[in-house]
């Protein structure tokens, strides 16, 4: 990679040391471009005039996505966010009363409140896999705890919270042996490392622009395998995803496309066109060398620190890092290092409760590279950490 071209044609990278990443990567002057010239064309001819003119530039993302995943484009939904694709994939779910979702611990908080949710109203079982001696899911635990009552997988494949990547493709072998659905949350997965949904095996599999594609907020997507999209009903239809037929009937559209929604942010749904192009003509595994070789180094600095403690598990590790400084509040940190120009940010037991809260972390400061940061950004986090109390 030629990391100067990348940080040119990246703006913020001449005003912030961002390694917030995981929250919201920054955009480059080309998606940038994209979406602004989408909306001044909007402003020059009217919105459904633009639309049809760029027809083209918007059906072309969903053959990029369907591209960047290894699917097929009529297995592509493009969403407002990932948390609608994700909603839109479980609640189409049909589940009974003793039926059982198996999750992992380190699931995300909306996730874990939509199963929770679940549970009350239809008295589904929801059970955590235990973790392996890496903290990831532990794929035999999970085969001991397949049965015929097993009716869905959940899993996130890197957690918010840290650098785990959980085992995604081993997970998937458990799934396709025992027939049982599997919603793969690749929120933070997609941009960073490959993702290949065959390789992995899931059924479902939901994702963001904004994270580590380098897209605009404001998009998401989801992957539904042509063999399960005809057999899910969203949980709300309008005249995009479905079509009155008559006085008292519909019928759904047969692709994935049944789980978007009539009205839709275009110009963000062009400029994830053109950052998911970016992403494939940088090549994942490159960009997963890059990130993963900038995480350690940072782990390794940070761990060299008298009273910083490193809070990443997992066998494979991504490109976030969290951390605690000792007698100093992550908030608190998070706030000094923004202070010095340096973008991180916090995360919370709140969000992750399984985890962090078993852990007994309230909190931890989570920051999150990129292939345009460099190590002098590294250096400038390490040396504006405050000295640790007693």
């Amino acid at each position: 990679m030629d990391i100067e071209s990348l940080r040119r044609d990246t703006p913020g990278c001449a005003h912030k040391a961002h390694l917030n990443n995981a929250g919201a990567a920054l955009m480059s002057r080309r998606t940038l471009d994209a979406v602004t010239s989408h909306l001044e064309l909007e402003a020059t001819i009217g919105g459904y005039e633009a639309a049809a003119a760029a027809q083209d530039r918007i059906e072309h993302t969903y053959d990029a996505l369907a591209r960047l995943l290894g699917a097929d484009r009529d297995e592509i939904a493009v969403t407002e966010n990932a948390t609608r694709a994700w909603d839109m994939a479980f609640y189409a779910l049909r589940f009974a009363p003793g039926d059982r979702i198996l999750t992992a611990r380190a699931e995300y908080a909306s996730n874990a409140i939509a199963f929770l949710q679940t549970a009350h109203r239809y008295g589904v079982s929801v059970e955590t896999v235990p973790d392996d001696e890496h903290g990831q899911l532990s794929v035999e635990a999970l085969r001991s705890m397949m049965d015929e009552r097993v009716r869905l997988i959940a899993v996130t494949h890197v957690p918010t919270q840290g650098g785990l990547v959980n085992p995604a493709a081993e997970i998937g072998k458990v799934a396709r042996e025992f027939d049982v659905t599997y919603l793969l949350d690749a929120c933070q997965s997609v941009g960073q490392l490959p993702v290949d949904v065959a390789e992995i095996g899931c059924d479902l599999l939901t994702a963001t622009g904004r994270k580590f594609l380098r897209g605009p907020r404001g998009t998401g997507f989801l992957y539904s395998s042509r063999r399960l999209t005809e057999r899910l009903e969203p949980p709300f239809l309008d005249l995009h995803a479905a079509t009155w037929t008559g006085p008292e009937s519909y019928e759904v559209r047969p692709d994935a496309r049944r789980f978007e929604t009539w009205e839709t942010f275009y110009a963000g749904k062009i400029g994830l066109g053109v950052a998911v192009d970016a992403a494939l003509e940088l090549g994942l595994d490159a960009i997963e060398r890059r990130v993963t070789a900038l995480a350690a180094r940072l782990r390794e600095g940070l761990a060299a620190l008298p009273g910083v403690h490193v809070h990443d598990q997992g066998l494979r590790r991504s490109a976030i890092v969290s951390f605690t400084v000792d007698g100093h509040d992550s908030p608190d940190v998070a706030a000094l290092l923004r202070s010095r120009d340096v973008n991180v940010s916090v995360s919370w037991a709140t969000s992750a409760q399984w985890d962090l809260g078993a852990r007994g972390l309230p909190t931890v400061v989570r920051a999150s590279v990129h292939y345009y940061n460099t190590e002098d950004e590294l250096s400038r986090l390490l040396d504006a950490l405050p000295r640790p109390k007693a």
